[in-house]
């Protein structure tokens, strides 16, 4: 009677052990599935997230001129949209051409510029070290790799186009899609996502304030310097190295490199000077500039906006390099609110 007992015991262990095992491998499974489906739709995703930076950047402006006219928030909207529309149509109109032109006198010129460059490192000692380490096929890869670049940062392209109609939609009414999300959300946790967009909504803004004059100012400086020390194709190295702050970190040294290629066509001496001055100029920046604009307003360690910059980019390429500095400030305030904030009372307590 024990015996069979003990057998019927065991065969419904057995029974929940395996029950356990297949739930196990299901919910393994679906996750496995769940990542794939997100790493397929992780450029949509950004897609989105850039659309919304648009939306923040156009609420920004509203706020500004809202705080100094007081007009109605449609108002406002209409003024930021048309204000930054027209004002992109003038610099398009009167500098377009021009830098359109240079950048691709610079993209068909690049062969001949890498080529160049080499023969003047030939002539010193300190250029032929650097020679050694640089194989003809790795210079014929860095070359594809730059006209790479030339082409889609410049390029119209679809995606440009589905961000910017996101970011728009975003900007017109941005109520529906935010009460939309925090109605997901159980009533317990609806206070803590509305404070965590509004401080979102918040670090973003100042993020954006501190980006776009950090831009200008090292587009501006970097034109007059390079006109200065008349390096050809000045204004498209400006824009470019403007452009390219967006991206901390690589972005500036992506920037530098086809500026000293292009002024190894004049010397080498004065590649060396355009070089100290790109360092210059991002030192100033960094140092000054953005901390003084920006005014704490996000706090974020450099290690972990390059540690931020490798993840993304190996999951999604150039896209999550570019927004890998702002999704790290999101990611940073979800903790700080949901997290770090509510272990401290219970820190206090302890102590």
């Amino acid at each position: 009677m024990d015996e069979s007992k003990e057998k019927k015991t065991s065969d419904k262990d057995l029974k929940k052990f395996t029950e356990k095992v297949w739930i196990t491998l299901g919910i393994i499974a679906l996750l496995v599935i769940l990542i794939f489906i997100l790493k397929a739709a992780f450029n949509v995703l950004l897609m989105i997230f850039a659309g919304s930076l648009i939306a923040t950047y156009f609420h920004g402006l509203a706020d500004v001129i809202e705080r100094r006219t007081k007009w109605r928030r449609r108002w406002n909207l209409l003024l930021s949209l048309s204000l930054t529309f027209i004002t992109a149509g003038l610099l398009f109109w009167f500098l377009g051409a021009k830098i359109s032109g240079q950048i691709g006198e610079m993209s068909k010129d690049l062969p001949e510029l890498v080529k160049g460059a080499e023969e003047k490192l030939k002539h010193s000692s300190l250029g032929r070290k650097v020679l050694t380490y640089i194989s003809s096929n790795s210079s014929q890869k860095l070359m594809t790799s730059f006209q790479q670049i030339f082409r889609t940062s410049f390029g119209v392209v679809g995606d440009f186009y589905i961000t910017m109609f996101i970011g728009i939609f975003f900007t017109a009414n941005p109520s529906i899609y935010k009460e939309g999300f925090i109605k997901l959300i159980p009533s317990a946790g609806k206070a803590d996502a509305r404070r965590v967009f509004e401080r979102i909504s918040y670090t973003l803004k100042g993020w954006l304030k501190g980006m776009l004059i950090a831009m200008l100012f090292i587009s501006i400086l970097t034109v007059i310097g390079l006109t200065i020390l008349g390096i050809p194709m000045g204004l498209a190295l400006a824009v470019m190295a403007g452009l390219l702050n967006f991206i901390p970190n690589f972005g500036p040294l992506i920037a530098m490199i086809p500026a000293v290629l292009v002024s190894l066509t004049v010397s080498v001496n004065t590649a060396l000077i355009v070089a100290g001055l790109y360092l210059l100029i991002q030192a100033v920046e960094s140092n000054i500039v953005t901390p003084m604009v920006q005014n704490a307003m996000i706090q974020i360690p450099p290690a972990m906006i390059i540690i931020s910059q490798v993840l993304f980019g190996t999951l999604t390429g150039g896209l999550g390099i570019i927004l890998a500095t702002p999704l790290l400030a999101v990611i940073i305030v979800i903790v700080d609110e949901l997290y770090v904030k509510k272990q401290q009372p219970e820190a206090t307590a302890q102590t």
